[in-house]
Formats: structure tokens, sequence, C-alpha cells
């Protein structure tokens, strides 16, 4: 069984990303085609907010994106960093969605919660059951992209927050030709992964050209809730949402449904 999933990889070697690793340990066919590409903005703008934790109650990352933007700015002031600003950060609230992005966080060497919270609705829940009187805002490094779902929800509970777009998300230059290239070699996939809103927004008109009448053929399924209303929303029937945003949730959705 041949599935394609539409991600970065986790490094450059496909074979080692942890999706792949886990579906072929389970005797699947995966495929990897990376949808975005990324391009930070405002480093400058980022590293004079770090500079001031004094000024901020705490940090929120929703994405990995967002700690790499951190890590570039910070290339040029380790020393600062490791002196005194990471002290003084530890000392607040940092927030994160995700096992890969609070495993980012934690190569800064900051200790974060939330980050099985799944999506920045949980979070944003997780952040409002805390009923903290905040005195200063949490700031919040982002993509140009970001859902105003987590913005809206703190809003609403009076937790104050200060956004920062910190990385441009497009569609990846090599898009159409990498999927061609799958399409003509593979085959029809038995299913195709989305992990995020952007890569359905993307991708699906180029699928649904390759695959042509065999797209009814395909089970799609998405890395998380937030995807998976991006599809809905396209027309597309949703067959698996992972439980959580790890390869082992993702490996046991789609056993379940091609098991059926």
């Amino acid at each position: 069984m041949k599935i394609l999933l539409l991600k970065d990889p986790k490094s450059g070697d496909l074979a080692v990303d942890p999706y792949v690793q886990e579906l072929s340990s389970r005797g699947y066919e995966a495929g990897l085609i990376p949808v975005l590409s990324f391009t930070f903005v405002s480093l400058e703008q980022l590293y004079d907010k770090l500079s001031h934790p004094e000024n901020y109650e705490g940090l929120i990352f929703t994405s990995p994106r967002a700690v790499e933007a951190v890590k570039l700015c910070l290339k040029n002031n380790k020393e600062a960093w490791e002196h005194s600003l990471k002290d003084k950060w530890n000392r607040k609230c940092i927030y994160v969605v995700g096992k890969a992005t609070a495993a980012l966080v934690d190569d800064l060497g900051l200790s974060s919660e939330g980050e099985t919270s799944g999506n920045a609705e949980k979070l944003a829940d997780l952040i409002c059951s805390k009923q903290i009187s905040y005195s200063a805002p949490i700031l919040f490094p982002c993509g140009s992209l970001k859902r105003e779902v987590l913005p809206k929800r703190l809003k609403e509970k009076n937790v104050p927050l200060e956004s920062l777009t910190v990385y441009q998300t497009a569609q990846h230059p090599d898009i159409l030709s990498s999927l061609t290239d799958y399409f003509t070699k593979e085959g029809v996939p038995g299913s195709i992964v989305f992990f995020s809103p952007s890569g359905v927004k993307f991708c699906l008109r180029f699928i649904q050209e390759l695959s042509n009448d065999r797209i009814k053929e395909i089970k799609f399924a998405s890395i998380g809730p937030t995807t998976s209303e991006a599809m809905v929303a396209e027309g597309l029937t949703v067959s698996c949402t992972a439980q959580n945003p790890t390869p082992q949730d993702l490996a046991e959705g789609l056993q379940r449904i091609h098991s059926q």
C-alpha cells in the first residue's frame, strides 16, 4: 500500500523522516513531497523583543518554523541568550503545540507546556484555564497564514497577546513537478495525507488533475482537526484524522481505514 505524505522532511534525508520510518515499519510504501516554502522575516524585531523578557508574560509557539526563527535571530547573539535571557524567559510560561515544536523549544534551553494540546484551539483553552491575571502580553511569533482561533480565544478571556509575523508561507516552487513525477512513477496512492491547511490550498487542484477519475480510490487523511476542516471545506471526504500529531497516531489511523 502506497501512502503519499505532503509535508517537509524532518531532515535532508527522506528515509529518516519519522513519519516515513513509522509507516515503513508497518509495511507501507511511504513517499514524501514538500509542499511549502518559507521565508523568514522581521528577525531583528524578534530579537529586540526577545531581549526584553520583562515586557512579556511568556511565549507561544504553534509551529516549528516559529522556533526556527528564534534560533536564527539568536545565531549572532548566543552569549546574551546563554548568560541571561534564557533564564529570564524560563521564569515565564512557554506554551507550545505538538511534540516537534516542543523538541525545538527544548533545544533552545526552554521548558514548555502544552505539547499534547494538538492544535492552537486546545492550547488556547489550556492557557485560559490557568486564570492568570496578566500584567503584560504573551509574545506570539507566528507565520503569515496563522489562523485567528488562538488570538480570538485569548482576547475573549482577556489574555493579552502580541503577535509578530516571523515567516512567510508560500507554495513550494517544485510542487507540480514533484507530484507529476510521483504519479507517473508510482501511480495513484492508497492514501494521501495533508499536514496543513496551506498544503490543501496549494496541492489539491494538482492532485485532482493528476488522479483524474481515480481520485475516488484515494483515502484522504490529515494530521489534525484544523487540516481536516480545510479538506472538508474543499469538498474532500476525510477518511482519517490523526488523534494526535505524531507518526504513531497517524499510522494507527491509516491502518484502521485500510483494514476496513
